[in-house]
C-alpha cells in the first residue's frame, strides 16, 4: 500500500485550515486517512504550522510520498533536513552526535529568521497604525474646518451686503453732482460767434441807385 503525506482542507469559506495527514494514496483528498500528523493555518502571518515531528519523520523514512505543499511544509519545519542527516549516519558519513549538533544549529538559525520576520511585521503594523491615526486626524480636522466654514459665512455675507450697499451709496453720491459741474449752456455761445447779419451788408454794395441818380438829375436839368 503506497502511503502519501498530504493536506485535508477544513475551515470556512475564505478561511481555509488544513490537516496534515498520512493516507492511502488511492483515498480521496478529504477521505479516510491513516494518521493525523499536524495542522497548517495559511491565513496567519506568518503561517502557523504545528506538526508531530517524530511521527512525520518516521513516515518520511519509511518512504511515504508527499504532495508539493506537504513537501514544502516538511522542508520548512526541518523534517527533510533531519532525514537527510540521518541518511548520512546510515552511510557512515556522520555520527548521531554530529546530526544533533547540525540540526540544533539549523533550528537556531531558523528560529532567528522567523523571529526577525515577526518583529518586522510588528514594527510595520505599528507604523501602519500611526499612519492610520494621522490620516484619521487629518480627515477629522478637514471635516471640522468644512463644517465651520458652512456655519460661519452667514454673518460674513450680511456684513458684505451692508458694506456693498454703503459703497454703492457713496459712489452714487460722488457721481451725482456731475450735472452741476457741466454747464453745457455756457460752453455753447454759438450765436455770438456767428453774426452773419453783420458780415453781410449787401445793401452797402449796391449803391447803384445812387450812381444812377445823378444821371437822372443831369438829364432832368438838360431838359
Amino acid at each position: 500500500m503506497a502511503t502519501r503525506i498530504r493536506l485535508q482542507r477544513h475551515g470556512k469559506k475564505g478561511k481555509p485550515f488544513f490537516h496534515l495527514v498520512a493516507a492511502d494514496s488511492r483515498a480521496k483528498r478529504d477521505g479516510k486517512f491513516i494518521e493525523k500528523l499536524g495542522t497548517y493555518n495559511p491565513t496567519a502571518n506568518p503561517a502557523v504550522i504545528d506538526i508531530n515531528f517524530e511521527a512525520t519523520l518516521n513516515w518520511v523514512q519509511t518512504g511515504a510520498e508527499m504532495s508539493d505543499t506537504a513537501r514544502a511544509i516538511l522542508s520548512y519545519k526541518g523534517v527533510l533536513y533531519k532525514n537527510h542527516l540521518l541518511n548520512g549516519v546510515k552511510k557512515g558519513a556522520l555520527t548521531a552526535e554530529q546530526v544533533e549538533e547540525k540540526f540544533a544549529k539549523w533550528l537556531a538559525e531558523k528560529d532567528s529568521k522567523v523571529q526577525s520576520k515577526v518583529d518586522g511585521l510588528v514594527k510595520n503594523a505599528a507604523k501602519e497604525k500611526i499612519a492610520r491615526q494621522q490620516a484619521e486626524e487629518a480627515t477629522n480636522a478637514a471635516k471640522a474646518a468644512l463644517l465651520a466654514a458652512k456655519n460661519a459665512p452667514v454673518v460674513e455675507e450680511v456684513e458684505e451686503e451692508v458694506v456693498a450697499e454703503v459703497a454703492t451709496e457713496e459712489v452714487v453720491a460722488e457721481e451725482a453732482p456731475v450735472a452741476e459741474e457741466a454747464p453745457v449752456v455756457e460752453e455753447a455761445p454759438v450765436a455770438e460767434e456767428a453774426p452773419v447779419a453783420e458780415e453781410a451788408p449787401i445793401a452797402e454794395e449796391a449803391p447803384v441807385a445812387e450812381e444812377a441818380a445823378p444821371e437822372a438829375s443831369e438829364e432832368a436839368s438838360a431838359e
